[in-house]
């Protein structure tokens, strides 16, 4: 077994293994709004689709569907609806699938340059898109060319969305706000807090701020109102004495509010930012952790662990390099925050 993240074992914290894991890298995780069915895009092209089932402290993965794209699968995001699924890659094409329905791929829309981010924004019925071509498109299903397009500074890495916030990191560690009340205006251009390459953002569940990590094991912790920059730091994490590893994957708890990072280390560890307090780390699996996702309650938290490509193509031996995709059960103490000190201000 070749261990690309070190020495260890695969699943050291005894996590419920998903059934069939793609092929190849696996880009994104994401579970439906609607129910335990988690979709994970990877860079065998393919897009796949598991029924998760919950039996108390047990969990079980059914697969139920797999499509294609002509080249590596990027990213991917669900409808409101829980039934249809989006997703985009290095085929430059954002393609929508019709889950629930079985109905065939339908292509929504093209970029330039391979999309990196996609997410559905119920609020206006409408999907955007980021791309390496240096720019945001927003599609309304019902036509195939977009409804604007937004010029971004560089390639779009990284998006959040939390209606009405949404924030984009591009390379060269910009930071783009909007106020999607009115998407096609830029409400705030900021330099990320993090000195290196910005890996991913996730909006606060209030949408008074955000979350950055960056490639140097990293989390800067934003408030968009100037009167709150006091509360605004930033801290080291994925780190094991002189090796620093990215930050690859920020998730808010659906309920806690509290949050997950997962890093190239292999470890995934959460955190209350209100009490600046870190509430477990677990232990580091022998690979790194690309992308993570929660289930709509925060019951299920899902991890991938797989080659990351942070060592390049030539590091990369998919005969000998297995793909993991785990199923994680928080328990309360892991994700539930700790009272505030009392610092005895009001």
């Amino acid at each position: 077994m070749s261990t690309l993240g070190g020495a260890g074992t695969p699943n050291p914290n005894k996590s419920f293994e998903v059934v069939q894991p793609p092929t190849d890298s696996i880009s994104s995780l994401c579970f439906s709004p609607k129910g335990n069915y988690l979709v994970a895009s990877s860079w065998d092209n393919q897009v796949r689709c598991w029924e998760v089932q919950k039996n108390g402290q047990n969990v079980g993965s059914v697969p139920k569907a797999v499509m294609s794209h002509d080249k590596p699968v990027l990213c991917s995001a669900w409808k409101d609806d829980g039934a249809t699924v989006f997703s985009g890659g290095c085929d430059n094409i954002v393609k929508m699938w019709p889950l629930a329905s079985g109905g065939q791929l339908v292509n929504v829309g093209a970029h330039d340059a391979p999309v990196k981010e996609v997410a559905w924004i119920p609020e206006i019925n409408l999907l955007v898109s980021g791309s390496w071509d240096k720019t945001l498109r927003y599609w309304d299903l019902r036509q195939q060319t977009p409804v604007h397009t937004q010029q971004l500074p560089d390639r779009c890495y990284t998006l959040t969305v939390k209606h009405p916030l949404m924030v984009v990191g591009t390379a060269d560690r910009n930071l783009i706000v909007f106020n999607l009340q009115n998407p096609q205006t830029e409400f705030k251009r900021i330099s990320s807090p993090l000195k290196y390459q910005t890996r991913c953002v996730a909006a606060f569940p209030d949408q008074q701020g955000f979350l950055v990590g960056s490639i140097e094991g990293r989390v800067g912790v934003h408030h968009l109102d100037e009167a709150q920059s006091s509360k605004n730091f930033t801290f080291k994490c994925h780190r094991e004495g002189n090796d620093i590893y990215s930050v690859n994957s920020l998730n808010f708890h659906p309920v806690h509010h509290t949050f997950v990072t997962a890093g190239s280390d292999g470890a995934f560890n959460f955190w209350d930012k209100d009490s600046k307090q870190r509430l477990k780390a677990m232990a580091r699996c022998n690979q790194p952790i690309p992308c993570s996702a929660f289930n709509s309650d925060g019951s299920i938290y899902a991890y991938a662990a797989c080659y990351d490509w942070h060592k390049g193509a030539e590091n990369h031996n998919p005969q000998t390099a297995k793909n993991f995709i785990f199923l994680h059960l928080p328990q309360e103490a892991e994700v539930k925050g700790k009272p505030r000190l009392n610092t005895g201000r009001k």
